[in-house]
């Protein structure tokens, strides 16, 4: 491969996702996409995600060194992680970002390796190194941060790299730009997020870790008061809590399972239960996308449907079918990150977009308070 690529590096729990991509002015065009597997029992070994960082850097490492004629890389992009506040767009991945994503991150998630393992790569290499669109991408009005609660602000915490992705997609195909793009993306996968987006911003989603639908492995918004009463119950630890909600609620608390081509065949089997768990699903995130559509006054320029879960005809047609008066569906199955990390790294070798540095304010109107 003797031209300059970009690689792009996808943590997550048992994998590391990794791809190269041929830049071609401010876009690319991908050469390579894989998956890393790491045996389970290995990962459980390790006491925390930071401590996975050497393991994880050298199975990238080695993977780089046995392609044959070598790597020679422009950029190295990773996903952003759990960061704080940021605004949409690029970061140079420097000590601090790392310091941060490995030690001080909002949640703990296998995506805060992304910088960390970029610049590992990128050093190595003697280039630069990038995140893109982190979830932590916050660009909500003042209006939408408002909950009813002066203690609880409302914040924006979506899958914004493969939202925006989505959203460039579409503006592409209907031939006008992003920043002029008005449309609702729904995320569907292990955590769902539902997102408006008006001019090119995401100005109001579902929280994926608090106020979405409920997901294969998540429990989603609950019923608050009842959350408090169980918080208070003596029946958990708030560790065995957070587990319990995050990662083993949603689908799996109900029927044992996280895979939803296992839920449709139980339902092909006359699994009642599992039928009325899938629709309540569906319900679920219809609602959402037409809340979300109520942003953008019931005139969005389009319906996204995307993530894992969008490569199901059943839940798609059933989606469509709920939402499509609002305005046109179109489904982007699976995920978009990795052409989209690179993508973004590509638009600042190409001078098109110019990197922020950490740490990054978020550019968002204050509120009057």
């Amino acid at each position: 491969m003797p031209k300059s690529l970009i690689l792009t590096i996808n943590p997550g729990t048992t994998t590391t996702r990794i791809g190269l991509f041929l830049p071609q002015g401010a876009e690319v065009r991908p050469v390579l996409d894989e998956t890393i597997d790491h045996d389970e029992t290995v990962m459980a070994g390790f006491d925390s995600i930071a401590a996975q960082l050497p393991f994880r850097a050298a199975a990238v490492q080695s993977f780089l060194d046995a392609i044959p004629g070598g790597v020679r890389l422009a950029a190295v992009a990773g996903r952003g992680g759990m960061l704080s506040p940021v605004p949409a767009g690029v970061i140079a991945v420097d000590d601090g970002l790392v310091d941060f994503a490995l030690h001080r991150p909002v949640h703990q998630h296998a995506s805060n390796l992304g910088a960390p393992l970029a610049q590992r790569i990128a050093r190595a290499a003697g280039c630069a190194a990038f995140v893109v669109d982190p979830v932590s991408v916050d660009e909500l009005p003042p209006v939408a941060r408002v909950s009813g609660c002066p203690d609880i602000p409302r914040f924006s915490f979506v899958h914004a790299l493969n939202i925006r992705a989505c959203g460039r997609r579409l503006a592409a195909r209907l031939g006008k730009p992003f920043a002029e793009l008005d449309a609702v993306v729904a995320h569907m996968g292990a955590g769902i997020s539902v997102a408006a987006i008006r001019k090119g911003r995401i100005v109001d989603g579902t929280n994926r870790m608090e106020n979405a639908p409920f997901s294969p492995e998540r429990a989603g918004g609950l019923p608050p008061m009842s959350l408090i009463d169980l918080c208070y119950s003596g029946r958990f630890t708030r560790d065995e809590l957070k587990r319990r909600l995050y990662g083993q609620g949603g689908v799996f608390a109900y029927l044992g399972t996280k895979d939803m081509r296992r839920v449709e065949a139980m339902i092909d089997a006359g699994d009642g239960r599992a039928r009325l768990v899938w629709e309540a699903m569906v319900y679920q995130i219809g609602k959402a996308i037409g809340s979300m559509a109520a942003v953008l006054d019931f005139r969005p320029d389009g319906i996204v449907l995307t993530g894992g879960m969008a490569h199901s005809p059943r839940l798609t047609a059933a989606l469509t079918d709920r939402i499509g008066s609002f305005a046109p569906v179109t489904c982007y199955p699976g995920s978009q990150e990795s052409e989209a990390l690179a993508a973004g790294a590509a638009r600042v070798l190409a001078g098109a977009e110019a990197a922020r540095h950490w740490p990054v304010a978020p550019e968002v109107e204050p509120m009057p308070w």
